[in-house]
């Protein structure tokens, strides 16, 4: 039953047992899945975090590998120190006491990549899985002027399509506006959402309280990851935690973004809902991806299919 007092993506979570919480786009997306992960926890929920890896996992030691391209890492996982998001978060997770695994996928194509989630899901028994995407670039249709960059969001987004099997699969994105650096018309992400709803796809938003346990965890873990990349800090995440911390306009938190103007502000902490089925529907070449095994073959195929395009739609500037 859908509730104003509850938002749909979260009713859908708690009818579920367990669940995937697992970041769409790689780098630190999980983490911007943790508040929703505490909270199901808090709420009884069994949750596990699962991740898209930029790291080259396939130099980690034979133990690691649960399933073939399903890799669990924890505190003590056996690598080199250095970029290493998954491992880093499990640390995270021991320092407060908590579950410590990570699961983690390398980045391959959709066959390779949707192989590897049933496996775990088979492993872990989870009747719902959430994709997280920190920014707002999965909710891309492919016809835009600008893309974002969607390779690791589409192929996560693909690969769980494609896993009817899983009775509840939902995707949350938080971070909005963050993607303009990358030349995403968040006016445009409006309008594509607006498309969603009317197909019935559409789950809500709301935000994270600056004041609650997740909220104040999840400002913690990214202070955590931080400090263990100093030269390299998620640009969404401390964005997104600059704007739980109530701080606006040109914030500086890394040289990464130097040459950039930022606009943090209070949207950058709302949560976005969508289910996979729609927002696949909405996608305009997700099918051609169904065979791809390397993520280089993913952003050959994105450019096919725009270079098809008799025309791109502009951005949207807001009117207000």
């Amino acid at each position: 039953m859908i509730s104003l007092l509850q938002p749909p993506l979260l009713t859908r979570l708690l009818a579920a047992e367990r669940i995937l919480v697992a970041g769409a786009g790689g780098g630190l997306d999980v983490y911007a899945g943790l508040p929703i992960a505490l909270a199901l926890r808090a709420a009884g929920k069994e949750v596990h975090l699962a991740n898209l890896s930029f790291t080259h996992l396939y130099g980690l030691p034979g133990e690691v590998w649960q399933e073939p391209d399903v890799a669990r890492i924890g505190p003590d996982t056996d690598a080199p120190e250095g970029y290493f998001p998954e491992r880093t978060l499990a640390r995270w997770l021991r320092l407060h006491g908590m579950p410590d695994t990570v699961w983690a996928f390398p980045t391959v194509g959709v066959r390779l990549l949707r192989d590897a989630y049933r496996r775990l899901v088979a492993h872990l028994g989870v009747d719902a899985i959430l994709l997280v995407d920190g920014g707002t670039d999965i909710l891309m249709r492919g016809d835009e002027a600008g893309l974002g960059t969607p390779e690791e969001d589409m192929a996560s987004l693909a690969a769980v399509a494609g896993l009817t099997e899983v009775p509840e699969r939902l995707v949350a994105c938080l971070g909005f506006g963050i993607d303009a650096h990358h030349g995403v018309s968040h006016g445009l992400v409006l309008e594509n959402l607006a498309a969603i709803d009317r197909a019935g796809g559409y789950l809500g938003a709301f935000s994270i309280p600056r004041g609650s346990r997740e909220g104040a965890l999840y400002l913690d873990a990214v202070e955590h990851a931080r400090a263990a990349f100093p030269t390299h800090p998620s640009i969404v995440n401390g964005s997104v935690a600059a704007a739980l911390r109530g701080e606006f306009g040109d914030v500086r938190f890394t040289e990464r973004t130097k040459d950039n103007e930022l606009f943090v502000n209070p949207l950058m902490t709302l949560y976005f809902g969508v289910t996979v089925e729609a927002l696949a529907a909405e996608n305009r070449y997700l099918e051609r991806l169904e065979h791809t095994v390397q993520t280089r073959q993913i952003a050959t195929v994105i450019e096919e299919f725009r270079d098809e395009l008799p025309r791109r739609r502009p951005p949207r500037p807001f009117p207000h």
